[in-house]
C-alpha cells in the first residue's frame, strides 16, 4: 500500500493505471525547502473535519512569517481564524488537517497533512505526509495586502443566487476530502481551468478531473467518504465562498469537455459566504499553460 489507503489505491485501479504509484514522493517530514517554502507565505489553504466527519475548507492569512517550522515534522501557525468561519471551531487539538501552500505568482504548490498537536501559541500541526505537487491548471496572480472589513456571515441551503454566479466565473476551486483507517487522513487540493470548468445545474456542480499526479488523494478520499467541502475565494473582492455536500465520481461517463479523463458531481447541501473575508487581493496575470488546453462543456 506504501504511503496510500485502500480508497486511493481502488481509485488508481479503477482509473486503469499500468503500475500503481510507489509515492516514493510522499514523505513523513518535510524536506528543508518545502520548510523555507511555507514560511515565505501569505496565505495557506486548510481542509478538516467535524467530529462526524463532514469536510470543512478554509484559507487563513498572515504577514510573511505566520507560518514557522521549528523542525522538520511541525508548522506553527500564529493566523487567528475568523470566528465567523465555519471551520474555526473544528481547528481544535487532536484534529485532521490538511494544508495546501500554493505560491499563486509562480505556481508552486506544496501539500502538508496531519494533526492539530496543541493551540499553543497558534495552531501547531505534527506532519504525517509531505510531498510537492506539479504546477498545472494554476492561473498565476500577484498578490497584495489590503484593508477589508469583513461582512456578516451569510448562511444558504443548497446553493443561492450569488453562490451560483460566484462558481460559473471561477478558474480555480479548493476541495478538501478525508478517509479514516491506514493511511487516511485529511487532505485539501487545487482545481483549475478556464471560467465555467465547473458546470452548475441547479444545487449539483459537475466537475472534470484533467490529468494530474495520479495519486488520486482527492477521488481516494471520495471513494472511502463521498462528502466533501468546497471553497471558492473571490480573488479580486477578498469573499470566500464556502460549501459541504456530497460527491460521487462517474469513471464511465463521457465527459463532454476537453481535457477531462472522467468527471465528479457534487450535490451542495449547505453553503456559508463571509464577504470581504480575505485581507488580500490578486491581480490575474495569466492562464497555465495546461488551462488553456483544456477546453468548455459540450
Amino acid at each position: 500500500m506504501g504511503p496510500f489507503h485502500a480508497g486511493e489505491r481502488e481509485a488508481q485501479r479503477r482509473a486503469g493505471l499500468e503500475a500503481l504509484p510507489t509515492g516514493a514522493g510522499i514523505r513523513d517530514f518535510m524536506p528543508d525547502q518545502h520548510r523555507v517554502f511555507f514560511e515565505g507565505l501569505t496565505y495557506v489553504f486548510v481542509g478538516t473535519t467535524e467530529a462526524d466527519g463532514w469536510p470543512a475548507a478554509t484559507m487563513l492569512t498572515g504577514a510573511p512569517g505566520f507560518i514557522a517550522s521549528p523542525d522538520e515534522r511541525t508548522l506553527r501557525l500564529t493566523a487567528q481564524p475568523d470566528p465567523a468561519d465555519p471551520a474555526q471551531a473544528l481547528l481544535t487539538p487532536g484534529a485532521q488537517v490538511g494544508l495546501l501552500g500554493l505560491d499563486l505568482s509562480n505556481r508552486r504548490r506544496n501539500r502538508a497533512n496531519g494533526r492539530i498537536a496543541s493551540l499553543d501559541g497558534g495552531i501547531v500541526v505534527e506532519v504525517a505526509q509531505s510531498f510537492g505537487n506539479c504546477p498545472q491548471y494554476i492561473q498565476t496572480r500577484s498578490v497584495e495586502a489590503i484593508a477589508r472589513t469583513p461582512g456578516p456571515l451569510e448562511r444558504f441551503a443548497g446553493l443561492d443566487t450569488d453562490a451560483r454566479a460566484t462558481i460559473a466565473a471561477a478558474d480555480t476551486l479548493f476541495v478538501a476530502t478525508g478517509a479514516q483507517g491506514e493511511n487516511g487522513g485529511v487532505d485539501i487540493s487545487h482545481r483549475g481551468g478556464r471560467p465555467g470548468f465547473v458546470r452548475v445545474d441547479g444545487h449539483v456542480l459537475t466537475i472534470p478531473d484533467f490529468r494530474g499526479n495520479r495519486f488520486f488523494n482527492t477521488l481516494g478520499n471520495l471513494l472511502a467518504e463521498p462528502r466533501a467541502a468546497l471553497l471558492f475565494p473571490d480573488f479580486e473582492t477578498g469573499d470566500l465562498t464556502q460549501l459541504q455536500g456530497r460527491a460521487e465520481v462517474l469513471w464511465d461517463q463521457d465527459p463532454r469537455i476537453e481535457g477531462a479523463e472522467r468527471l465528479w458531481r457534487f450535490t451542495v447541501e449547505r453553503g456559508w459566504r463571509r464577504r470581504a473575508a480575505i485581507p488580500l487581493r490578486w491581480t490575474f496575470d495569466d492562464y497555465s499553460p495546461t488551462t488553456l488546453a483544456t477546453g468548455t462543456w459540450g
